[in-house]
């Protein structure tokens, strides 16, 4: 066998690489996360009420913005191409995050949260390259591979990040990040290739009519709001995280690692099951993985609001990483089988619009709640949130299950 008979598909060249970029850009993210809402006490003296409320808007300030500018960047990607975005997304982030070491109030940090949603959108990005690429007969299976690479730096980051910053503090994590995305922005300048033909603006469909021409807009629409739901039960515990862990401890020992710890041990889980969710989801119906997996959310997020230390709260969050890995992936390989690739750019980036209010709303009602009703009643909520996206969902899909069931009686 000679060596152009050997030579991968193109899709799965950039599968590998795209799946390091999206290790590295999430390693990037979680290295400060677990931690922002320390770094936000250290910039100020602040009531336990006024805290929660900083931390969550500086958590909610990136994906405000994210949710208003990206389905900008995904005309914009239909036009010119997804590598593009993916250059333009880490370069920026590598810029904006590494002057976040540098604050000195927390309005200047809100600022630069914002204005990082500018410039957000690596992941989505890397998806829809993916998406239009990859077999759809693999599409779930490729899909669930590249997600896994998001939650292993996400897993990896906040144990770096928090012995980081448990040892020489949090303003140095925030360089780190920036020279991660650097490396994630050189990875996809020379080993991404993209075949991609420009499309004039003129050209272009207006968002009504791309809804129009769906097989099936109301499961599309249908999944924008489930990734909505998602993020915002995700999101409701990132904000108190840390400030959870150190009301467990009692404020005893290295609450930051510990911290790291604990925010890390949702991505072992999903890294195990997301590759594998996916390969089922391809056989038996990826509506019905995602079903289950918010069914099982429910039931894991009860118990950590009764946890009485950090142990019994830590083996919770890894229950936790295999609802994840069920949910998230199983939305975007939904959206990726029922949407033409010519506009696969658009409909994802629409998706991370809704994704974004997600993730705006989850911070905020988490540190609302947590004002008013403590931190445990956060994961009482987030049970809420999950059980109203499961009723969503089976609404939403019920035109899947009827064509399965026609199947098979044919």
């Amino acid at each position: 066998m000679n060596s152009v008979q050997r030579k991968r598909p193109q899709w799965q060249q950039n599968l590998y690489v795209l799946w390091f970029g999206c290790f590295m850009t999430g390693m990037g993210f979680s290295l400060v996360l677990p931690f922002m809402s320390l770094y936000v006490d250290t910039l100020g003296k602040f009531t336990h009420m006024q805290l929660n409320f900083w931390s969550g808007l500086t958590y909610s300030a990136t994906y405000l913005v994210t949710a208003i500018v990206s389905p900008w960047w995904g005309r914009l990607a239909d036009r010119k191409g997804r590598k593009l975005m993916l250059l333009r997304a880490s370069a920026g982030m590598a810029i904006i995050i590494g002057s976040m070491a540098f604050v000195t109030n927390v309005y200047q940090l809100v600022a630069l949260r914002a204005l990082q949603g500018v410039v957000s959108g690596f992941i989505s990005n890397a998806n829809a390259l993916i998406a239009t690429s990859a077999p759809r007969n693999k599409s779930g299976q490729a899909l669930g591979t590249l997600s896994t690479g998001g939650v292993t730096g996400q897993m990896i980051g906040p144990l770096l990040g928090g012995s980081i910053a448990g040892f020489f503090g949090y303003r140095v994590t925030f360089l780190i990040t920036a020279l991660l995305l650097t490396t994630s922005f050189l990875l996809c300048l020379f080993f991404v290739h993209e075949t991609f033909e420009p499309v004039e603006k003129g050209q272009q469909q207006p968002a009504k009519a791309i809804i129009q021409q769906l097989p099936q807009p109301q499961l599309i629409i249908g999944m924008f709001v489930t990734t909505m739901f998602i993020m915002a039960a995700n999101n409701s515990i990132s904000p108190i995280i840390a400030l959870f862990v150190r009301e467990l401890m009692h404020g005893n020992g290295n609450v930051p690692l510990i911290s790291g710890i604990v925010a890390a041990l949702p991505g072992i889980a999903t890294l195990i099951a997301a590759p594998q969710f996916g390969k089922l989801g391809d056989r038996i119906g990826t509506q019905r993985i995602l079903l289950l997996g918010l069914i099982f959310a429910t039931i894991v997020y009860l118990p950590q609001g009764f946890v009485t230390n950090v142990w019994q709260l830590a083996v919770l969050r890894v229950f936790v990483g295999i609802s994840d890995a069920a949910l998230l992936p199983a939305v975007q390989t939904i959206l990726a089988k029922y949407s033409p690739h010519t506009i696969a750019g658009r409909i994802f980036s629409y998706n991370q619009s809704f994704q974004s209010v997600g993730q705006v709303s989850g911070p905020l009602i988490g540190s609302g709640i947590s004002g008013f009703l403590g931190y445990n009643g956060v994961f009482f909520t987030t049970a809420a949130l999950e059980f109203i996206n499961f009723v969503w969902v089976w609404r939403s899909t019920k035109p899947l299950r009827l064509k399965q069931k026609n199947n098979r009686q044919q």
